[in-house]
């Protein structure tokens, strides 16, 4: 029996039995009660309780009324955690008092523990329910998205995300591969997660699967050992690619993972919404870069072929706006052709919009920041603050209607150069710093101003001469 389904069924009769001693009664669907208030003071109860046991049973309780709420009350729920579970504020405001009195590191700890949320241990203490992460990570889900609408519920989320942070650390995560003899659950869900480049069916997926110049990488927690957290697949590759249609069509010829010289990162997907912030990516690539070597020493190259989601939003905004420093007025003109149908597939059309597309999209990359002064491509801050190189942009590399209406087909080629990624993640990190190449640098004009998108003072961009030819891409859209 496996070791952790054996674990969770203990748990269960335990959590069952306790249940029964304790008299708590199967959920109702109306017994004429406030079910928010019923549940509050179940979690009252739930904080004060010392035995273990009864706590898994309480836990299991509240959990599953909270199940059967619908989403106004949900919402309820939410708001009485924020209203009824925050810090005690009569104990905070005395170990501040004390703290003055006498600033020693005891009375400094006494009012971090008072500063603390008391829905924080509520939380700890729901997560002792068989199978309470599970239903903690969709509690969140629902959460951001009222979050999304409600910001006073920020201060409820940000707990969830701290304890999250810790739960679901690196450290307690497992890589798994995923190929054809993967069991069909979690083959299903990898269907149904992928977020970057649609699988349509158990046939394309064994095609991303089963070829010896194809892998495919999980993380895992043990405490939800049959969902992914999130999953990259790669390419072995003789070169850096260009277009995701190479590496993803029906009639490509598979090559022997011995001749592959480059690893493709292309599609990188996260599965549980309700862990959205919970960074896991950088930790997955470096952990599939260390394994690929280790198996496959001639692999020398790896390299991703990116989306760029942002950059049609940001197009259409510089476009309209009166005065830009990303296009003149000639420029705009030009661009006006991609709002007529089949452009892309019109050769001369193509071929006069492909140069003002690609100075555009290099100052995207380059000088494009957002209010608070970040990168603008969220695929690009990912990349750039785990160390890659902006390597390559590519014109209509991916003709997939998603990929038009984000980035009217452009795709980016990041490179991880071993060497220098600890260099790289440190000039972003510090300095803002975006690693790329001469010839993507000189794409964007030097006689035009920095107004705009670009912070105060300017950006600076970390140039690198260009060295031999890459040989990877990979496509990655996480979160």
């Amino acid at each position: 029996m496996n070791t952790a389904s054996f674990l969770s069924d203990m748990l269960q009769t335990i959590t069952e039995q306790s249940r029964r001693f304790l008299s708590l009664a199967p959920v109702p669907k109306d017994d004429g009660r406030d079910p928010i208030d019923h549940l509050a003071a179940l979690c009252e109860t739930l904080l004060s309780s010392r035995g273990e046991a009864s706590g898994m049973a309480l836990a299991k309780d509240i959990l599953e009324r909270w199940h059967g709420l619908d989403a106004e009350r949900q919402r309820d729920f939410m708001h009485m955690l924020l209203a009824r579970f925050g810090p005690r504020t009569d104990r905070l405001e005395a170990a501040i008092e004390d703290y003055r009195k006498r600033q020693t590191s005891k009375t400094l700890f006494e009012v971090h523990i008072a500063a603390e949320p008391r829905r924080q241990e509520l939380i700890r203490r729901l997560n002792l329910a068989p199978n309470g992460i599970a239903t903690l990570v969709e509690m969140r889900e629902r959460l951001l998205k009222l979050k999304a609408m409600e910001r006073d519920l920020e201060a409820v989320d940000s707990d969830f995300a701290h304890l999250f942070g810790s739960w679901f650390n690196r450290g307690f995560l497992v890589l798994r591969p995923i190929n054809w003899a993967t069991p069909a659950n979690i083959l299903e869900k990898i269907i149904r997660y992928e977020a970057v480049h649609h699988i349509d069916g158990w046939d394309e997926l064994r095609r991303r699967l089963a070829p010896e110049d194809r892998r495919c990488f999980a993380f895992f927690h043990p405490q939800l050992p049959d969902d992914p957290l999130i999953f990259v697949e790669v390419a072995l590759t003789r070169e850096m690619p260009s277009n995701i249609a190479d590496l993803l069509r029906e009639d490509r010829a598979p090559i022997c993972e011995s001749e592959a010289t480059t690893a493709v990162f292309y599609s990188i997907s996260n599965c549980q919404e309700g862990l959205r912030g919970i960074s896991f990516g950088n930790f997955l690539i470096k952990q599939v870069v260390e394994d690929l070597r280790r198996t496959l020493p001639k692999l020398d190259t790896f390299v991703t072929l990116s989306p760029v989601p942002g950059f049609a939003d940001w197009l259409v905004r510089e476009r309209r706006a009166e005065a830009s420093d990303a296009l003149t007025q000639a420029e705009k003109a030009k661009l006006a052709a991609i709002d007529t149908a089949g452009w892309a597939e019109a050769g001369d059309v193509a071929a006069e919009v492909q140069p003002v597309m690609m100075a555009a999209a290099a100052w995207y990359f380059l000088k494009a920041r957002t209010a608070d002064g970040r990168v603008a491509d969220p695929v690009a801050r990912f990349h750039l603050g785990n160390g890659a190189r902006l390597e390559r942009i590519n014109f209509l590399a991916d003709l997939s209607p998603r990929a038009m209406r984000q980035a009217h087909g452009l795709m980016v080629n990041y490179l991880y150069k071993l060497d220098d990624i600890e260099t790289n993640h440190e000039a972003f990190a510090g300095k803002g710093e975006v690693a790329t190449i001469q010839a993507i640098r000189r794409l964007v004009p030097a006689d035009r101003g920095s107004r705009s998108l670009v912070p105060l003072g300017g950006t600076q961009t970390k140039t690198e001469p260009q060295g031999r030819p890459t040989q990877k891409g990979s496509r990655e859209f996480t979160a």
